[in-house]
């Protein structure tokens, strides 16, 4: 078969195609919808992962693959509904044919209306045809869209973080790296006028001059040479455009509708901070039963303890750094090497381990100066050391004397120093309920 497409034969191959495409369409989108729900729950607990680690980048990624993921689940789900009705129509019209409303024995009024309404049922069958075929192509290129998302956010992130907040660059690079900044900025809000308002900056002769050179760079920064015909040829088809009118008012309702939380007092409340009269599920480790519950500051083994002893977890985070490094300077390094990393050799891990390693015990002095631990109103003596939690959190761990606590219920009190103006305060940085019984 020759793919010149001004062959006859090649237009009449894809003409037969088109008669048959919705056999390709049910199998895509049967094996999509399997895939996309096979993928909704890994992406949900990354999101739960990133933002536990504080990680800003991959939680963003992660809701952006979310947010594709659910829009195509919904559109593919309605194609399948859509076209499963196309295929009852069609058996029905093959019993049946067409509708008869003089059998129906109506009075004339509503004869009248229907018949207006309605015309014949091959109309019905070709006006589901129609939503059919558009909202599958609708649904794939909701990918491509996403993929441009992305790479716009990549590139601002990157020219803010490799040119504009760089030590290493000179005054020059980095007023080049503002420049471009704010021309990504502005060619992606003149974008979302354009694709909001369906190519609008392109009908005026002013707008398109001053548009095309934003529109001619971003063709290339997010690959929409690679899908551009299927965009215009949907925007040139009125019935396109109406069907992309009516998805945004129905993302909007499905949002809304998902959003929707039922609540049971007026005081009790499910997700609230640990305290004498709270017991959050995220300080307790043996509670942290689901994949997508993390320790929320910190942790202890459970809410009763039999034990002698008290374990407790401080999660690492980069403020606990930045506050040590307020209160010793020496440690700030020169080069913040923390964020995003391309990989961890093993040249790496010898040169921490051999020239870092003062280094990291006096960061780790410089926690346990900052971090106290009380019981009630008693302070308790503690060394925190690095370590990991079950779930493979990086943090600090100590345990603490509790033999002399009386039966009965206590509370844990983790607080920190933090400069007020020139003045050292105690900040309480969470409470945490337990019970103790020996």
């Amino acid at each position: 078969m020759s793919n010149d497409f001004k062959d006859p034969k090649f237009r009449k191959w894809l003409d037969q195609l088109q008669q048959e495409s919705w056999q390709l369409e049910l199998i895509i989108s049967g094996f999509a919808i399997y895939g996309l729900i096979m993928a909704y729950e890994p992406l949900r607990i990354s999101i739960k992962v990133a933002e536990n680690e504080h990680r800003i980048y991959e939680v963003i990624i992660s809701i952006i693959g979310l947010v594709a993921c659910s829009i195509l689940l919904f559109n593919l789900v309605l194609h399948v509904v859509l076209r499963g009705l196309w295929i009852g129509a069609l058996g029905l019209r093959y019993v049946s044919g067409d509708i008869d409303f003089e059998s129906l024995r109506y009075s004339e009024k509503f004869t009248r209306y229907l018949k207006n309404k309605i015309v014949s049922f091959d109309r019905y069958i070709a006006i589901l045809e129609n939503y059919c075929s558009v909202l599958f192509a609708v649904s794939f290129l909701l990918i491509f869209y996403v993929i441009a998302v992305v790479l716009s956010f990549v590139v601002v992130v990157g020219t803010a973080v490799l040119l504009i907040d760089n030590d290493s660059w000179g005054g020059a690079v980095r007023a080049f790296g503002i420049v471009f900044l704010l021309f990504i900025l502005l060619g992606i809000a003149l974008t979302l006028i354009d694709f909001l308002g369906q190519g609008i900056l392109k009908k005026n002769k002013i707008s398109a001059k001053i548009y095309f050179p934003f529109y001619w760079i971003f063709s290339k920064l997010t690959l929409s040479f690679l899908y551009r015909p299927l965009v215009y040829n949907f925007l040139d088809n009125r019935f396109g455009r109406r069907l992309s009118l009516v998805l945004i008012p129905a993302y909007a309702l499905v949002l809304l509708i998902v959003s929707v939380d039922y609540r049971e007092s007026n005081y009790l409340q499910k997700d609230q901070w640990s305290s004498s009269f709270y017991a959050d599920s995220r300080n307790y480790e043996d509670l942290l039963t689901e994949e997508d519950r993390f320790v929320r500051i910190a942790s202890i083994p459970s809410k009763a303890i039999k034990d002698p002893f008290l374990q407790v977890f401080v999660i690492h985070t980069e403020s606990i750094e930045d506050r040590i490094y307020t209160f010793y300077p020496d440690l700030k390094p020169s080069e913040d090497k923390r964020g995003l990393q391309l990989s961890k050799t093993l040249s790496d891990d010898g040169q921490y381990y051999g020239q870092n390693r003062k280094l990291t015990e006096k960061f780790l002095r410089g926690f346990n100066d900052l971090y106290t631990i009380h019981i009630d109103s008693l302070e308790r003596d503690s060394e925190f050391v690095i370590s990991m939690n079950k779930k493979n959190n990086l943090g600090f761990e100590t345990f603490v004397d509790i033999s002399d606590l009386d039966p009965g219920k206590h509370l844990l009190k983790i607080g920190r120093k933090a400069l007020e103006g020139k003045d050292t305060v105690t900040i309480q940085e969470i409470s945490i309920p337990f019970w103790s019984f020996r």
